[in-house]
């Protein structure tokens, strides 16, 4: 995206300070649209001699009558976005924001462009205190209107909009036009899923400035606005706690490749995450669990990329599968698939918290298992995002039978696993996370395997920096690519490798614990060839058990891409 940005300033009766003001921002060489909000005739005429001293680059627009800052700024932006701008940077007439910050500004912008980057304030000592902490009781509410943080300073009027968004919600919506609009658009922003980039700003209060703020007028209405900002959020509680405990949909790279699953970002914050563990401790499973269905329902209705993805994988299941049952594609196995994947969730904190026991649980044959916690030998489990592999790792914890650890990827869905890591003061301890698997990772990983540790893996997600090594396999009807990285290891360390995958069978999980080698081994000059034998075996017992359970496979992007050791998060 060419971001094409401007500049708006509201103005209204600071004709002293308005030569300054912009004598500081025209050097950046931004078109700049000056918003003139009724003013008496001295402010226009200096505003008129100045529109026309530094024409074409300052632009003079004129309400007839003064209606309030929220009034000139939407006049503004709605003109910078017909003039074809992206993007405007709304500043003060007065010339108490920092105007060498504009350059930070635009470098946030181009960073993420869909965001709203907001100015922090960061005051000298000429704000005056009332004005200070009066602040912070706005900044309350703001964050209990949006629960979340991400908007620190709602009332700074120095901030950049992608004008595309903030004009969608000015022509839908009936904003205030007062000193309350800067707070509001940014809630109704933030309720439209709006990203908010925050950089500090200095900001300073001129000794006997020019204040149109009414400290009862102004003050009424944002309370006003306040009362009215609760009231929606209240009414918008399930969806917005929906988006904190849900994942983002899958985002489009730029170059129009579909990203990786690595470069998906974890959605929510672990506040919301919390609030669902909260709810689980207070109210218990089964309540909680109803929670889920509005909360899916609203991520099938938006989550365009997810829902895709979701249908891509039914239709190469059903295309690989003929004369077999299979789900139909479409949205309804699309709303169940995405409940499966949030229930898997929850299970695994009930299965850390100790409310999920050991009486719904068990193996199909139990005897692999046994025999191998019995010789007390360690060995590699390579698993898939397919059930609830966690859960089981939970349960082997608390109950002691086996010493179970994770090996993860990093920097992957680390917000909640913070919540599980919360639940229970093993979870960090027996999680192992690496980048890659390499001679490194397996000296690490010999340590515990000669203690008699179970080292759980994931054999159907490729590290985002294993440079290339991967190996095409036939998987639901075309090929695939899956990680070396397992296989390369099991070689390295040199014990028994197995298969192992947890599904959820009539409110019930069964596990399914399968030998797969008691030694991998890997030839010099056949090693391409035995890597390649090794995921062809793992992906016809992957396919096998995504058959049995195909509600239970939870990679929401294009497995079936072409993925290279770069380019191609969630648990």
């Amino acid at each position: 995206m060419t971001l094409r940005a401007a500049i708006v300033i509201p103005i209204y009766n600071h004709k002293d300070e308005i030569g300054a003001t912009l004598a500081r921002l025209v050097p950046y060489a931004l078109p700049i649209f000056v918003v003139d909000d009724g003013s008496d005739e001295a402010t226009q005429a200096a505003l008129a001699e100045l529109a026309e001293r530094l024409a074409p680059q300052v632009s003079l627009l004129r309400l007839p009558v003064n209606g309030g800052k929220g009034a000139a700024v939407m006049a503004g932006l709605l003109a910078a976005r017909k003039a074809g701008f992206t993007h405007a940077l709304q500043i003060d007439a007065d010339g108490q924001h920092d105007a060498a910050d504009v350059p930070r500004f635009l470098e946030a912008a181009r960073a993420a462009p869909d965001a709203v980057v907001l100015g922090r304030p960061v005051y000298d000592e000429s704000v005056p205190k009332a004005r200070l902490y009066g602040r912070y009781l706005t900044h309350v509410w703001v964050w209990i209107e949006t629960l979340s943080f991400a908007i620190p300073d709602s009332m700074c009027g120095f901030r950049l909009y992608p004008l595309d968004a903030a004009c969608a919600l000015i022509e839908t919506v009936a904003l205030p036009t007062r000193m309350d609009f800067d707070i509001e658009i940014l809630v109704r922003l933030s309720w439209r899923t709006q990203r908010f980039v925050t950089i500090p700003t200095r900001v300073t209060y001129a000794a006997g400035g020019l204040s149109h703020f009414d400290v009862v007028r102004d003050n009424v209405r944002i309370s006003g606005s306040h009362v009215r900002l609760v009231a929606g959020m209240l009414a918008r509680l399930p969806m917005l706690l929906a988006r904190k405990a849900l994942p983002r949909p899958a985002e489009r790279a730029a170059c129009g490749d579909r990203p990786g699953w690595w470069r998906i970002a974890e959605r929510g914050s672990r506040t919301g995450m919390r609030l669902l563990a909260l709810s689980c401790r207070l109210f218990g499973m089964r309540f909680t669990r109803l929670w889920l269905h509005p909360i899916v329902a609203y991520f099938v209705l938006t989550g365009h990329a997810a829902r895709a993805e979701s249908r891509r994988y039914f239709e190469r299941l059903r295309e690989s599968s003929p004369g077999r049952e299979t789900p139909r594609p479409g949205w309804r196995s699309a709303y169940r698939h995405m409940l499966a994947f949030a229930e898997a969730g929850l299970d695994k904190l009930a299965a850390w918290t100790g409310r999920l026991q050991h009486a719904g649980i068990e193996f199909d044959d139990p005897s692999a298992f046994e025999a191998l916690v019995a010789s007390g030998k360690g060995a590699l489990v390579i698993g898939a995002h397919l059930g609830n592999l966690e859960m089981t790792r939970a349960l082997a914890v608390r109950g002691s039978h086996a010493k179970v650890t994770a090996v993860v990827y990093t920097e992957h869905a680390r917000r909640f696993n913070s919540v599980l890591a919360g639940a229970h003061r093993d979870f960090a301890r027996r999680m192992v996370e690496v980048a890659d698997f390499g001679p490194e990772t397996a000296m690490m990983m010999q340590e515990r395997i000669d203690a008699g540790e179970l080292l759980v893996i994931v054999g159907d997600r490729v590290p985002a920096h294993e440079a290339g090594r991967v190996v095409q396999a036939p998987f639901l009807g075309a090929a695939a690519a899956f990680a070396q990285g397992p296989y390369v290891l099991a070689h390295a360390l040199g014990c028994p490798v197995y298969l192992f995958f947890c599904l959820k069978e009539a409110g019930r999980y069964r596990l399914y614990f399968e030998s797969f080698a008691e030694r991998i081994e890997l030839p010099r000059r056949e090693r391409a060839a035995h890597l390649a034998a090794h995921a062809r075996r793992y992906a016809e017992r992957l396919e096998y058990y995504c058959r049995k359970a195909p509600f239970q496979w939870f990679n929401f992007f294009d497995f079936w891409a072409r993925q290279s050791g770069e380019g191609n998060g969630r648990r």
